[in-house]
């Protein structure tokens, strides 16, 4: 019978048992795969957008452009206003990038300072769209029978007016000629316009949302235990309702922009003395043979605040539609 080696003895370190059978260990699991927290709907959704390149490219122009609107003077000194006519419709240049207008006002300032009217008017009419078409949508989903009807058909009958027509047709009884108004309450105009002319559209999807969720077993529940309508509403079925109106209302503020471009150019959204790209685009249309960079700056920077909110409200509807992700 041979001996035990010493290294059996001595060198060998007992076996470690475990501390109770059948217990679960996570010891080879990474660190931080032990320490994530479950996410729910806009974490996935986070996590989904920090890894496309889109997102980060249409976030990039959207924070430069809301830069240009609250800080316009980090892009240039000049005046949009007032020029010199001893410099009408001279060309780009190192003094003046986009060169001057026929009234010898700086290109390069006017467009930077246009950015304000246009992007204001647009995010002013989309959180009055979502808000006012959102609480009709609620309303009548929840309530359901006569309420719903009555909010359907009111819907229908705006869905029914032509966007442009009806815009047009606002515009030119509040603000045609011979009226007075203030630049904000020119700019508040045009925004009442786009909310009257857009809600419907809101409001049914937040309609068919709630008419989703609403008999949603923790919905039951909570009605069950005595939850009351508002809370039921806020906590529970609003929540669950968001993502169709934030992807939405996303590219909602790229057509708006374009919409406001649209009847400002039209002359009867925004006039002078405001500065919005729509208006540069109107002044440069008598000019496109001897100045055509008055016409393509002003429309080159409206397209690319369209198509930044356009691919970021792409991105963010594909992070939170789980079937494309």
């Amino acid at each position: 019978m041979s001996e035990p080696s010493a290294a059996s003895i001595v060198g060998t370190p007992p076996a470690q048992a475990p501390d109770e059978i059948g217990a679960p260990t996570n010891a080879g699991q990474p660190e931080n795969a032990r320490k994530e927290k479950p996410r729910g709907l806009l974490g996935d959704a986070w996590r989904d957008l920090r890894r496309k390149p889109l997102f980060w490219i249409s976030a990039t122009f959207i924070l430069i452009f809301l830069l240009m609107t609250v800080f316009p003077s980090l892009f240039t000194s000049g005046d949009p206003e007032n020029g010199d006519l001893q410099n009408s419709l001279v060309g780009p240049s190192s003094e003046a990038w986009f060169g001057y207008d026929f009234q010898g006002r700086d290109v390069f300032a006017r467009v930077i300072y246009g950015a304000r009217a246009s992007i204001v008017v647009s995010l002013l009419s989309v959180v009055g769209v979502l808000l006012f078409g959102g609480a009709m949508g609620i309303v009548a989903g929840y309530r359901g029978g006569w309420v719903d009807a009555l909010l359907s058909r009111i819907a229908d009958i705006f869905f029914g007016l032509p966007f442009v027509l009806g815009a047009i047709v606002i515009l030119t009884t509040f603000n045609g000629s011979g009226t007075s108004n203030s630049k904000a309450e020119i700019m508040a105009l045009v925004s009442m316009s786009l909310v009257v002319l857009g809600w419907p559209v809101v409001m049914r999807l937040m309609r068919s949302s709630v008419l989703a969720t609403k008999e949603a077993d923790y919905i039951v529940a909570a009605r069950a235990l005595g939850a009351s309508t508002g809370r039921i509403i806020l906590k529970h079925l609003l929540p669950n309702c968001l993502a169709p109106l934030l992807v939405y209302g996303t590219i909602l503020v790229g057509s708006y922009i374009g919409a406001e471009a649209t009847l400002s150019f039209l002359g009867v959204g925004l006039k002078s003395p405001v500065v919005s790209w729509g208006i540069m685009i109107n002044e440069a249309q008598n000019f496109l043979r001897v100045a055509p960079y008055l016409l393509f700056f002003p429309a080159a920077f409206l397209v690319a605040a369209v198509l930044s909110f356009v691919m970021l409200g792409e991105a963010v509807r594909e992070a939170l539609d789980p079937k494309l992700r």
